[in-house]
């Protein structure tokens, strides 16, 4: 496949799911929704809006449901949403932010809502935000490991010095968070085609059996051919 699947597939979702609503549409909606915001924009709610967050997070956790769960499940629901109902995503990403606002990983939540808008520079604003309070965040390195991705693959073909170092600083955190967590398959495929972009055989092929002997959940059917296309296993 042309350009080693362009990256493979592994940002066809920030293209084509991005398409739900423009850039402009989101600002646009967000200036009468503050749900839309990350943390509600920080504004000053109305009394009746304070109500109905004290009434969500006694209900979110009624049953001996902890706020970290209740956190944990509003996070899944988010990411569940994200490529077919942005809006809807940023709701509960919001709402987990009520239950924990501490937790690092509602920047990682934030940052994927501003990938597939497409506002690449507010992604990276938000995961470095979250890993200046947790540089250990696993979601956070990895996710912020494909914005320099997304930057290679953009100047790549207009400015080859410049894509060099966003590579690097792809592998730079790909490599962190697996160091911490070896077990990631979303950061082994990642590492898989950065180490095949970059010609590492050995590595990128270390990483996709590594990510297969796991499940494989988020390798695309057509990359093991892609793969042996560029990179012909050792024996």
């Amino acid at each position: 496949m042309k350009n080693i699947l362009t990256l493979l597939l592994l940002l066809s979702s920030l293209t084509i799911f991005g398409q739900q609503m423009t850039w402009e549409d989101w600002e646009a909606a967000s200036e009468t929704d503050i749900r839309l915001l990350p943390k509600y924009g920080n504004k000053e709610k109305t009394p009746e809006q304070k109500i109905a967050d004290r009434k969500f997070i006694i209900t979110s956790t009624d049953h001996g449901v902890s706020r970290q769960k209740a956190f944990d499940d509003l996070i899944a629901k988010g990411f569940g949403f994200l490529y077919r109902d942005i809006k809807t995503a940023m709701y509960r990403f919001n709402q987990a932010y009520l239950l924990d606002p501490t937790n690092s990983d509602i920047y990682w939540a934030y940052g994927g809502v501003y990938m597939v808008l497409g506002n690449f520079q507010k992604a990276k604003e938000q995961y470095e935000e979250g890993l200046s309070l947790d540089p250990e965040n696993t979601n956070l390195l990895t996710d912020y490991g494909t914005y320099f991705m997304v930057q290679y693959q953009a100047i790549k073909p207009v400015d080859e010095k410049a894509a060099a170092n966003f590579l690097k600083e792809a592998l730079t955190h790909l490599n962190r968070s697996f160091e911490l967590d070896p077990k990631n398959q979303n950061t082994l495929f990642k590492l898989s085609v950065l180490h095949m972009e970059n010609g590492d055989c050995k590595n990128a092929w270390s990483s996709y059996d590594a990510c297969m002997a796991l499940g494989g959940r988020p390798i695309p059917k057509g990359y093991g051919k892609s793969l042996l296309a560029k990179c012909e296993r050792e024996e």
